[in-house]
Parts: C-alpha cells; structure tokens; sequence
C-alpha cells in the first residue's frame, strides 16, 4: 500500500489562489483597523480546514493572534459555546500582560474561561449540554438574557482590547454544528464589528445546511451585513485534482491510476486522499469512506433511504416516474421522500432528472444493497426501458440493467445494438466496452438467444478494431490473436482472410511487435492470392503493401499497392482504394518524387472521406504533414498535422494510432519552432493504454526539461522508461529528455551514461535508427562538458574517460548518418542539424571547440528549429570566447539570451546569463533578478529542508516515510551536486544558491 501523508501533513497547498488571497485581504483590512467576518462555504472534505490552516500560518507569521476553535456534532444538543471557550482559552493562561489584564477585567469571561479567577457559580444554561435546535426558539428568562448579554459584552469587550495590541484572527470552524448559543454569540459580534484590529472567520458544510436547518437564517442574516463576505470553497479543477493526488503519492502513479481518482473524486480532496490510501479502484468505496457517507443517510426517513436505493440503483439520472414505478411508493409518499433527500443535498435536481449530488455516494448507497435488492430493481429498470422508448443510449441503459439483473439474452442483443451507436456517435472506447461485455456473457446465452449476423469470430474483429482506433494497442493485438485462433478449416477463406489481415495491422500498431506483422499479412495473402477482385482480397493487399513498404521490401510494396487500388476499383472498395494510394504516395516520398507522393495523398484524403474511411483518412493526412515535416516545411506540416488532429476529435479517433501520432508531432514541431503551448493539453482518459499515454507523453518531456521544470520531467521519466520497448518514441523521448535533465542539472557522467543507455534501447528496436544521431549528439555534448569539468579539476582518469565515451558516441552518430534508413532515403535539414551538432561537440573533447562547426551546427538548425539552433549559439559563443572573438561571442550569446527570454527557457537563460558574466559580455535587457537552475531533485530538496532544522537521518526518514539508508543517500547526492563534505555546509549552500529559502515545518 502506498504511504500517503494526510491533509496538511507536508503537503502543499494546492489550488485556492483566488479564495487564499481574498482571505489574505480580509486579513490585510483587519492589520488596517477595518475589521470583517468571512464565512467560508464548502462539502465535507473539500479543503476548509487546510485552506484556513494555511491561512492562520501566513496570519501568525505576519504578527497576528489567531484564535481557532471548532464546533462539534452531538446529535442530542451542542456544547454552548463551545468553539469560543476553545478559542478564547489560550487568553486565559497567556504570559502576555496587556491580554491577561484584558481577561481579568471582565468576569464575565469565567462562563467560558475556568482558569480566570472569580468565576461565578456556572448556572443550568452553561453547566449542561443545551438543548436540541428546535426551528422555533423559546424566549429566555430576563435574568438569563442579561447574564448573556454581559457574557457577550465580554468577549466583544477582550477581543477588542486585545486587538488594540495586536490583530487579532477569530477561527470558527464547523458552524454547520452549531449550538443556539454559539449562534446568537457570533450573531452579536458580526453586528458589531467597526474599526477593530479584528477579523472572525467562519466555516461550515455547505450541504448540510438544508432549508429549515438553525444555522441557515443566521447566514441569511449574516451575508446582508457589509462587513461580511462569503468564500465558497468548490472543488478542484481537474488539473488541480491531478496536482493533489500526485502530491499525495510517496509513489508516481500510472496516468490511468492517476485519471482514476481524478474522476472519482470529482475534486474534493479528502475523497482523492481516501481512495488513494486504500488503492480502490473499479466500485469499491473504501470502508471508511462509505462508513462516513452512509452516516449523513441515518438521520433520513425510512422511505428517503429506499428512495435513495432506487436511485443508486438507476446509476444515471432519474425521472419522477421511475422513481414511482421501481420505488414501489405511493405519489405522496415518494413526493415527500424526494423533497426531504433535495432539501438535505443527498440529490440534486438536473433538467427535470434526479440524481446523487456526488457519485461517490451513489457507489456507497449501491454497495450497501442486498443483492436480491439490486437484481429486482434492476429487472424493474429493465423491464421499464423495454416498455419504453429512452432515445438516444436506450440500448446502452437496456444493456446495463439487464446484465445486472442476469438477464444475458436481452443483455446480448443490447450490447451489440449499444456498440453499434457508440460507433456512430464516435465514442470507439464505449463500443469497446460494449462488445467486451458481449462476449464475456456469449457462452451463456444459447443459439438461439443470440443476435442474427453474429459470431464470436466477428465479435473479436470488431473488439481489436475499436480497441486499436481508442488507444489501447495491446488490447487490439489480443483481441486480433484470439479471432484467428478460433478460425476453423471450413470457414470462408474471405472471413479467415480478412481476421489475419487485421491481426497484422493490429501488430503494426506498436514497435516491438511489428516484425510479427509479415507474418500475419501472408497467411491472410495466401487465402486470397488466387481470388477475383473482392473486398477481403483488396484489403489484404492495402495493408500488405504497408508492411512490405515497411520492410523495405519497395518493389513488392509498389506492386501490392497498385494491384490493391485495380481491385478496390473493381470491388467498389473505397477504404481499401484510399489506404493503397497513402502506400503509393509514402513509397513516392522515399523516391524523393516529393509532388507526386503529395499528389496521391491529398487524393487518398478525399477518397478516404467519401468512403467513410476514418482510420484511413487520418493515416493519409499524418503522412502528409510528414512528407511537409520530413523537409523542414514546418509552418506547412504544423497546418496539416492540425486538420488531421480536428478531423481525428470530429470523429471520436483522438487516441487512436495516427491520432496520437499527429499530436505527438504537432507538439514536437511547436517545441522546435518556439511557439510552445502553456500546458499539456487534453490528457487520455483511463480507457486508454498506458503505452498510448505514455506515447502522448513523449511530446512533453523536452518541454518541461527546456523551462526547467525539473522536478516534473523527473517524475515522467519513470513512466517513459517502463514503456520504452513499447514503441521507438517512447525510447527516443525517454534516453533524450534524461540525457537533457541530466546535463542541465550538471550531471554530465550521468547524462553520458544515459546516452549509452538509450543507444542500447534503439538499438533493440530499430539497429542504427536515424534518431540515435540527436541521442548521440547530446551525449556528446553532455562528455564534452564532463571532460572540461574533470579538467578543471585535474582529475585525469575522469577526463580520460569523458574523451573515450565521446569518441565512442561519436562514431556511432556516424554510423547512424551513413547506414541509417531515412524515411525519404536521404537525410533531411532535421538530420543533418543534428549530425552537425554532434561533429561540432566532438570538437570541444579534448579541449576548446572549434568556433566554425558550431557555427555550421546553428546554420544547420535554421529551417525553423529555432530552441535548438539558440544551443548551438550558446556553445558557439563559448568557443568564440575561448578564441578571443569577444565581438561575435557577444552577437551570438546576445540572440540565444533574446530567445531563452521569450520562450521563458530557464535553463538556457541561466547558462546564457552565467557565460556572459564569465566573459564579462553585457547582455541586452538582462533582467535584474538572479534565477538559478534548481541542482536538487524534490525528494533531495526535501531531505535538505529537515536536515536545515536540525532533523537526524531517523527523524528525517520518519517525516518522509523513507528509510534511514535512503535519507542518507538522497543527502550524499544533494552533498556531492553543492559541492559540500559537510551536511551543514550543503545547506549554508543550498541557502546561497537560492535552492531553500524556507525551512520545512
């Protein structure tokens, strides 16, 4: 199980900008004798009390005295008074002599303070719990009423006088459990504010205030005052949500894990934090959570709690009429029971529909059910959505209670009917889900329960087919392999044909397994070489042409690929026509026939569209953005490679194969431009594979490295390197994007030691691929810098091998360049960039780089690769310096500086800014404040904080929930990076640096 610190526990605050600064403003008019009441609105567990925590902290740390206290739920009646007299009672044992004179001059105070001397004899109204709210308050006795005014005078009269000294910070949490008395006494402080260094802040559960509920007349009261406000504290946006739960994890988490609890959670932290600490997933609501959930359901009436049970049951939104049928309550009954569980915001009213305020609940109501419950309720769904039309998704809902109530015949049917309009809503991951659900019960249902046309053979295709087009590869190939194990001697060569040709596109979807598509594609050849033109015999052909072309194989490739079009002319098969014609334009592109190859593909886009060809479509506008990329067009690839991501969203193919490609490239082509997006864009959802999102993922990791945002490309590094079999991307992005961390961070040895690394992993997927140029040309750069460090320190050995795995490195980049398969057979502006890189960073091995091969790599980098080319600048400024052209030096580092500015690119303005300091070069508009490159990793920064506080290992180890041996590796590192021997000396540094500038608490 994973290890995850509570709220407030070291974890920082996520979110609440907005509502932080309001109360921090509230705060600031109070330090301005303009006091105010905030009342701060918000669910259970959305963040209330971590939010006023931070709050109180920044208020302390400012001078202020905060005073907290908190309500509490006794069912019977509150404590009087009880959130003040916990407050108040820090006033009554202060050193402070201005507060305990404050105290003592009011005996009044006694009622709620015990230690103030002459404390009256406490009366029945203060000695005992007081009684149950009831919605019409009795008047009080004269006496009484004046024995509480003077107790009211009092604690206005104390936190008056102590605001005078300082400001004062009245916390009252929980309102939402309130007493009566507690009540009037906030009633009569909020009236009563004016120019008191003073500010009363109160929260309470916004759900739990229903309509006749005590507290909700004095809120009504309250908001009309001017000196109150109120914050409503909403859930987290998604990308908040995501931040929290991976700041909660000891762990990284998968993105579907990750998505997960997003979604179920639906932003409330302490939802996420519940779900995260038992690892639910699927139905299950941990035991704690729904002990805590159901606990709201005890106070409603029998009736609402089997309304409730009917809804839960209905797991969407649910009609009046429904409810009525499946309830098995009368009109009036059930009129009653729906009000009193809207008024109690158990259910919310949408468009007319009923339904659970929070899904989580929903699950926990359902899982409280008998299971004799469930299956009759869902048979009266069931038998109510045959009975009558739903519309859109009746299928879909038919389906679901069916299998619920063990129906499997009708089950069966609606399955297959709900994928079929999934598919043409362009929702591919639902008719997934369908179509699996369909062949789990298949063996249950008999011959003649099933749907006419239907066969287990066809449900598979169909399963690989919707899985390989929603982004989970591994599922298509699976479900593909089991289609043609259930192909039997007597069935039509067409249908065994046409199940090995999809076997053989699914296996292309993926690197490390498309040397089994030869293989698959000529089985399904062989069925089908003799035939006449057909539709199985011109798909076949498409997508053997594909793979031949894939396997160099270029004059078969060009024959398969014409002989598909002549046939798919004749069969009057335009899918397969158009994919044969994307073939005939790639195999044009290699030939360097860059018009014509162009040509075919804008045709095979037409054609493809007008035979509803969707995967087609797309397939033939990524390889025509490639072709345009392939030659350094990039404004021209960056257009098409957005039509083909628009036409992949209008048709439910975000995630499929070429829509995740054209996304992959649009964001690379964007980084290499310089026109870099703020963020990382629409995220798979969980139905998507994990090497689908990891491959989404490759697009981001040199981005979060170029802004240096170290910490979150470190914390995606884990992900690429887990998935790097999977498909040549993911290995490119992942040794790459680590030899970048690594060398930016100063860990040169390391960054090399990557290089070698991904070499080894490219190598396993594609021998001499024309990516481990750019691989070999960082790792070149990253031994550069490392044998000019170890140089300085007259560390010989080390410089020797710097220069040895340069030299190594470098021959390999010119293999690559020599015996590397270019997609258009000859080495484009992109290739040959970063050959020329590479030359030039060999240069520097053994000693200053040669000004010229710099100067030809950033030559090189200008069709457009604008991030890359200002690198080479800075290293051709670096030679220049090292050869006295102080001049050109200047130029160049001036326009790399210029763009790492704009582009905000930490990393190369700090080496840019520290190499100008070094050659006494004035920088244009160099912006006074210092930023450093961040040495440390978070977990290493971490560690640092505690040992800055005077923690041991032990202790350090307990706070982080890490071992002893591994604190004291985390420190070593951090040591070694500072350059200290001593734990005090790593952190006076660290301060220095400017990488802690505040102790951890």
């Amino acid at each position: 199980m994973l290890l995850v610190p509570r709220l407030g526990s070291g974890i920082p605050l996520v979110g609440r900008a907005d509502e932080l600064a309001r109360l921090r403003g509230a705060v600031a008019r109070a330090e301005r004798s303009e006091a105010s009441a905030v009342l701060v609105a918000g669910d259970a567990g959305v963040g209330k009390t971590r939010l006023l925590a931070e709050l109180s902290a920044d208020a302390h740390d400012r001078g202020a005295l905060v005073l907290t206290g908190r309500c509490l739920d006794v069912r019977e009646g509150g404590l009087p008074y009880l959130p003040f007299a916990e407050a108040l009672a820090p006033l009554a044992t202060t050193d402070d002599d201005v507060i305990a004179a404050a105290v003592r001059a009011r005996p009044a105070l006694a009622r709620l303070l015990p230690l103030v001397a002459g404390e009256p004899e406490a009366g029945p109204d203060f000695a005992q719990l007081s009684a149950p709210d009831v919605h019409v308050r009795p008047r009080l006795p004269a006496d009484l009423d004046l024995g509480q005014l003077q107790l009211f005078d009092a604690v206005l009269g104390v936190l008056t006088e102590v605001a005078g000294h300082r400001t004062v910070v009245l916390v009252l949490e929980d309102l939402h459990w309130a007493d009566g008395a507690t009540r009037n006494l906030l009633s009569f402080l909020a009236s009563r504010l004016r120019s008191q260094r003073l500010l009363v802040i109160g929260s309470y559960r916004e759900e739990d205030v229903y309509r006749t509920h005590p507290l909700r007349a004095l809120l009504v009261e309250l908001v009309r005052l001017p000196t109150v406000e109120r914050v409503d504290l909403r859930p987290f946006v998604e990308a908040e949500a995501r931040a929290f739960v991976e700041a909660l994890a000891e762990e990284p988490l998968t993105a579907e894990t990750v998505a997960d609890l997003v979604a179920r959670s639906e932003g409330n932290p302490f939802f996420a934090e519940e779900l995260l600490a038992s690892c639910a997933s699927g139905d299950d609501v941990p035991a704690g959570l729904a002990e805590l959930l159901l606990a709201r359901l005890e106070r409603l009436a029998p009736d609402t709690r089997r309304v409730l049970r009917a809804v839960a049951v209905a797991s969407d939104a649910v009609s009046h009429a429904a409810l009525a049928e499946v309830s098995g309550l009368g009109e009036l009954e059930l009129d009653e029971s729906l009000r009193e569980a809207v008024q109690h915001h158990v259910l919310v009213i949408e468009r007319g529909f009923y339904q659970f305020r929070h899904a989580l609940l929903q699950e926990a109501v359902y899982g409280d059910l008998l299971p004799g419950e469930r299956t009759r309720m869902h048979a009266a769904y069931a038998a109510r959505i045959r009975a009558t039309p739903q519309g859109r998704g009746h299928e879909a809902k038919l389906a679901y209670h069916s299998l619920r109530s063990k129906d499997f015949r009708t089950a069966l049917t609606a399955l297959v009917q709900a994928a079929d309009e999934a598919e043409r809503l362009g929702a591919p991951g639902t008719a997934l889900r369908h179509i699996e659900q369909a062949l789990e019960i298949w063996d249950a249902v008999p011959d003649s329960g099933r749907p006419e046309g239907y066969d287990e053979l066809r449900l598979l295709q169909e399963a690989a087919h919707y899985a390989g087009v929603s982004g989970d590869p591994e599922r298509a190939i699976a479900f593909a392999r089991s289609a043609v194990q259930t192909l039997s001697p007597d069935l039509d060569r067409a249908r065994s044909a046409m199940a090995w040709r999809r076997l053989a596109e699914s296996l292309l979807s993926l690197d490390s397994t498309c040397d089994e598509a030869p293989r698959a594609i000529e089985r399904a050849w062989e069925l089908v070489a003799d035939g006449e033109p057909s539709r199985a015999r011109a798909w076949v052909l498409a997508t053997r042409a594909q793979i031949l072309r894939g396997q160099q194989r270029l004059d078969e490739a060009w024959w398969s690929a014409e002989t598909a079009v002549a046939d798919a002319r004749a069969a009057g098969v335009g899918g397969a026509e158009a994919s044969a014609l994307v073939t005939l334009g790639a195999l044009a592109d290699s030939a360097a026939r860059v018009e014509e190859a162009r040509q075919r593909l804008v045709e095979a886009v037409r054609k493809a569209r007008a035979a509803g060809a969707l995967h087609v479509e797309l397939r033939a506008l990524y390889y025509h953005a490639l072709s345009h990329d392939d030659q350094g067009e990039i404004p021209a690839a960056l257009d098409l490679y957005r039509q083909a991501i628009e036409r992949a969203e209008e048709t439910g193919l975000t995630w499929s194969s070429f829509g995740i490609g054209s996304r992959v490239r649009y964001v690379a082509l964007r980084y290499t431009s310089g026109d870099w997006p703020e963020d990382r864009g629409e995220r798979p959802n969980s139905s998507v594979s994990s090497t689908a999102t990891t491959i989404m993922n490759t697009a981001w990791v040199h981005l979060l490295v170029a802004r240096g945002r170290f910490a979150e490309a470190e914390r995606l590094m884990p992900e690429l390197r887990s998935q790097l079999r999977s498909d040549l991307w993911i290995a490119l992005a992942a040794s790459s994007g680590g030899i970048e961390l690594a060398y930016w961070q100063g860990e040169y040895e390391e960054a090399v030691r990557r290089c070698r690394e991904g070499i080894g992993w490219l190598d396993e997927l594609s021998p001499r691929a024309i990516g481990g140029i750019r691989v070999g040309a960082l790792g070149i750069e990253a031994a550069a810098a490392w044998a000019a460090a170890a140089r300085l320190r007259a560390d010989v050995a080390a410089a020797g091998a710097a220069v040895s795995a340069g030299e190594e490195l470098l021959a390999h980049v010119r293999d690559c360049a020599e015996r590397g398969r270019p997609r258009t057979d000859t080495l484009g502006p992109e290739g040959q960039a970063w050959l020329a890189r590479a030359e030039a960073a060999a240069s520097g091995l053994t000693g200053p780089a040669d000004p010229a091969l710099w100067a030809k790599a950033a030559k090189g980098f200008g069709y457009g690769a604008v991030y890359e080319q200002a690198i080479c600048r800075l290293h051709h400024a670096d030679a220049l310096l090292a050869a006295g052209d102080t001049g050109l030096a200047a130029q160049e580092l001036g326009e790399a500086h210029a763009l790492a500015e704009r582009l905000s690119a930490v990393p190369l303005r700090t080496a840019a800014r520290a190499l100008a300091k070094r050659g006494r070069i004035a920088l244009p508009g160099l912006a006074p404040p210092r930023e450093t490159v961040d040495l440390l990793t978070e977990r290493e920064r971490s560690v640092l904080e505690r040992v800055a506080l005077g923690r041991t290992n032990r202790q350090v180890g307990e706070e982080l929930f890490i071992s002893e041996k591994t604190v004291s590796v985390h420190l070593s590192r951090a040591m070694a990076k500072l350059g200290a021997s001593r734990r005090a000396e790593a952190v006076a540094i660290a301060y220095d640096k400017g990488l802690l500038t505040k102790a951890a608490q």
